[in-house]
């Protein structure tokens, strides 16, 4: 089912752009601060046990970055499909015993490292300097890896890195909307966010899905 809807999008993005003669190209990056909605604290229960102490979670601060079309459909309206690579996952702090390594942490933080290629095809309108963008994502995800490390009294007990991409669907399918103010002709900031429709966890026991804002600069050409 994906394949045919990526299929789709790329016959019709290549039809729009053949009909066109002013389409633009431009890169668009910046900061992305993303965790998951729902059980994200269950969602690693494969790799992590969790103690009775308190268990919190934070955003994960990372990168995205990525090149785009811009098709026009009429005068102020226009496709913008893209392709992105973005850096996803959230952060745990608190007590927590890594499993087969045998050891409770105090003050410990697991975070899951979440890689993304990104493929938004966004509808563009816009209002003078301001435009609005709404569509779907679907995004691949290369590599999970959850670092986790621990410390007591100002010394590190604990640093750990493992593979936990088996754990993940590699395929996940989401909306995205956002906001943007062009500076000049060919630059504009932006703000987005992304919200996942799809479960991650590979096997579909625990209702965790992703999400993320992302501000950034567009540049066009």
């Amino acid at each position: 089912m994906k394949n045919k809807i990526l299929l789709f999008s790329f016959l019709f993005i290549s039809a729009a752009a053949s009909a066109q003669t002013d389409i633009s190209f431009g890169v668009k990056a910046g900061l992305s601060s993303a965790n998951m909605r729902g059980d994200a604290v269950d969602n690693l229960s494969s790799v992590l046990d969790f103690t009775n102490g308190m268990i919190t979670t934070k955003s994960r601060t990372g990168f995205y970055g990525g090149v785009f079309v811009d098709v026009p459909l009429g005068n102020d309206l226009s496709l913008e499909p893209g392709i992105y690579y973005t850096q996803k996952g959230y952060e745990l702090r608190g007590d927590l015993n890594i499993k087969n390594l045998g050891f409770l942490g105090a003050n410990a933080t697991s975070q899951l490292q979440a890689d993304y290629i990104d493929i938004p095809l966004l509808l563009k309108l816009k209002a003078g300097s301001f435009y609005v963008q709404l569509g779907p994502q679907f995004s691949y995800l290369t590599k999970a890896n959850l670092k986790s490390s621990a410390g007591l009294l100002g010394i590190n007990l604990l640093n750990n890195n493992m593979d936990v991409t088996t754990n993940f669907n590699r395929w996940d399918m989401g909306l995205t909307g956002g906001v943007g103010f062009n500076l000049s002709k060919n630059f504009s900031i932006n703000a987005a966010y992304d919200y996942g429709l799809q479960r991650v966890d590979a096997n579909k026991n625990v209702n965790a899905y992703n999400q993320a804002f992302k501000v950034g600069l567009t540049a066009g050409f």
